[in-house]
């Protein structure tokens, strides 16, 4: 038997204070558990240069946007002067107010293709967010013939880019007579495979004894979906509404609408773009319009996107 050190012994003892010698095997056990509840020994020149990297990768992804306001601020001048500078030197908001003057020449005013926008992606959002999630609770808690072979489907759909579909779109639309309507627009992005599959995984996640339990009290199956299935995954459809307005907010919509009153938000901004340099002040103008209302969405919900990516992959 081997001796033991008393003054430097950290385990049990008897009432009299003699250590209890272990066998050899709890004691490697014990060892083992310790070394893994240690924190791990970083270096902090280690840690410097990672906060370093993340820092530097944080402003490459910043400096568009700032740019972007930035020159929407510069008069005329300024935006030509070489070398270009970060930050105006005489802000104004000129830009912004030629805006209004110059689209309000046209016989279609700005807020026409600002209301138009509005509608195309509020009703598109809405409806997109209602279809997916009805599909996915379906597809995630009930088993029905063909459902996995449908989802896989609906993955297989998630690798096509969206020119790929504009012209079997387009003749859906021609056929159903909703060509140059909202219509042709907000149809399509109901059935965008991202709301389905971004759902159906995060749900899957969801206990099934929950949705049991609620039927044992007597809740019919709409009542459940509303009352403890969508509060419960409201980081994902926080999620989709913001890809989703993000998409149709950004949709140029061309190739389904003519007429000029139906047009949208990024239509106008490029006839502005094509004014010459003239309007280069307002179209920086425009491109902060235009990418103000997503990028404000995902500033008021970047905390449920981050859930949402960590937990959509989990499954009870």
């Amino acid at each position: 038997m081997s001796t033991i050190n008393v003054r430097s012994y950290k385990g049990p003892v008897r009432p009299d204070g003699t250590p209890i010698e272990l066998p050899q095997k709890v004691l490697k056990l014990t060892k083992k558990s310790n070394m893994r509840h240690k924190k791990p020994n970083r270096s902090r020149v280690g840690d410097f240069l990672v906060g370093l990297l993340l820092f530097l990768v944080a402003c490459a992804m910043a400096f568009p946007l700032v740019f972007a306001i930035s020159s929407s601020l510069k008069p005329l001048d300024e935006l030509f002067r070489f070398p270009p500078t970060l930050f105006p030197r005489h802000p104004t908001i000129d830009n912004f107010s030629d805006l209004l003057v110059t689209m309000g020449q046209s016989w279609v005013p700005f807020s026409r293709y600002i209301t138009n926008t509005v509608v195309i992606t509020l009703v598109g959002t809405l409806g997109h967010l209602l279809i997916a999630s009805l599909a996915a609770y379906v597809l995630a808690k009930y088993d029905f013939p063909l459902g996995k072979q449908f989802f896989a489907l609906v993955v297989t759909a998630l690798m096509f880019n969206g020119y790929v579909t504009a012209i079997p779109n387009y003749l859906t639309m021609t056929r159903l007579n909703l060509v140059d309507t909202h219509w042709a627009v907000i149809l399509p992005a109901f059935a965008a495979p991202i709301g389905l599959f971004l759902m159906k995984q995060f749900m899957e996640g969801l206990p099934m004894s929950l949705i049991e339990s609620a039927k044992i009290d007597g809740a019919k199956e709409l009542r459940i979906f509303w009352t403890i299935v969508m509060p419960n995954v409201k980081p994902a459809w926080l999620t989709l509404i913001i890809f989703s307005v993000q998409n149709l907010w950004n949709a140029k919509a061309s190739a389904v609408i003519y007429s000029e009153a139906q047009k949208t938000l990024v239509y106008a901004l490029q006839q502005i773009q094509a004014g010459g340099i003239a309007r280069t002040g307002q179209a920086a103008a425009v491109t902060v319009v235009v990418m103000a209302v997503p990028i404000l969405i995902f500033i008021l919900s970047q905390s449920q996107i981050l859930e949402t990516m960590a937990t959509s992959g989990l499954k009870d």
